[in-house]
């Protein structure tokens, strides 16, 4: 096999020390990713090996230094993610996601997509009018409804905020819990709270609850309503009924737009009744102005580590439904009606 070697020049010696990462451990990760020899050589990286390994390795750091000079940070995840995507020929697309900020915190932090699953989804949000973001956890799916949903308020698109999740996560209902309502379904929408207080700033998410533009509400007090001029967001959808779905559906009112995100691989319904969340992207998917996306344990934008632990537990899961012709959610009914 012939050697093959080309120079890949960062431009400068700061590029290069934020590409190489601590003790050269990002410059490692590509190495070992592509197979690669990789040593520096002045203010850039030498790479020998076979020509198509190398070219990979090339277009990789190449894309990593264009995140480099946009201000963008780089870590482990970050890096992988870039080494798969132009494994699969798509390494144009890190940079199209870089494209485009969704919305600004109060600390000026610019929230951008980190995945090509990310943009796809942000951009069906755009498009239209309801959007069933499905994927584990980390993928950014409430964080960046929630983005969305601050973006169109201050664009004046839209003049509430309202956010609700089905308080089903423990088994409990609320009936049980102690203090009053606000205190019973403050854990469940804890994860929609800290989301609003970064994007506006303490002072401002606690004189938009008082005015009630923003609302934050168990699932079942939507029951009844007319939600008009609305961005509204129902979190942990996989873990509603078929009938709760088509209620919440069903409120939707003039000017409004619907995000349902959840995971179906944690259901946690009783008796194995079937999500509202599956039922629905099953049923609604070839109507106009409804879109759903589904992301993947390549979206994960949390530890590096998380991406894997998603990865070994889907495995495990499929490995299991293959070896008794049964679904997981047969098995979860099954090994319930034991208890």
């Amino acid at each position: 096999m012939a050697e093959f070697t080309v120079f890949a020049d960062l431009g400068s010696l700061e590029n290069l020390s934020k590409l190489l990462g601590v003790f050269d451990e990002n410059l490692n990760i590509i190495a070992r990713e592509t197979g690669v020899l990789a040593y520096v050589d002045g203010t850039g990286i030498r790479l020998s090996g076979d020509e198509q390994q190398v070219v990979l390795a090339e277009t990789v750091i190449s894309k990593l230094a264009s995140i480099i000079k946009a201000g963008e940070p780089l870590d482990k995840s970050r890096i992988i993610y870039c080494i798969e995507l132009a494994k699969e020929g798509n390494a144009e697309g890190i940079e199209k996601v870089m494209s485009g900020v969704i919305a600004i915190t109060h600390k000026g932090k610019q929230i951008k997509c980190k995945t090509v699953g990310q943009k796809k989804y942000v951009d069906a949000i755009k498009k239209n009018t309801v959007v069933f973001g499905v994927g584990p956890a980390g993928t950014g799916k409430t964080y960046l409804a929630v983005a969305m949903a601050v973006s169109a308020f201050k664009n004046k698109e839209v003049e509430k905020i309202i956010l609700t999740r089905p308080a089903v996560e423990a088994g409990e209902k609320l009936g049980f819990l102690p203090g009053d309502l606000q205190t019973k379904v403050d854990p469940y929408l804890r994860p929609l709270y800290d989301a609003l207080q970064e994007m506006l700033g303490l002072d401002s998410y606690i004189k938009l609850m008082e005015r009630g533009v923003i609302e934050i509400a168990p699932l079942a007090y939507m029951r009844g309503r007319t939600l008009s001029n609305a961005f509204i967001i129902l979190d942990e959808a996989q873990n509603t009924t078929k009938e709760q779905m088509k209620m919440f559906l069903t409120r939707m009112g003039d000017g409004s737009k619907m995000v349902v995100t959840g995971d179906l691989t944690q259901i946690d319904l009783p008796d194995g009744k079937k999500s509202g969340l599956k039922h629905a992207t099953d049923i609604l998917k070839n109507i106009d102005g409804i879109e759903s996306i589904f992301l993947t344990a390549k979206d994960v934008v949390r530890h590096a580590l998380v991406m894997e632990i998603i990865k070994a537990y889907t495995k495990y899961e499929e490995r299991l439904e293959l070896s008794n012709g049964k679904t997981k959610s047969e098995k979860v009914y099954e090994q319930r009606k034991k208890n």
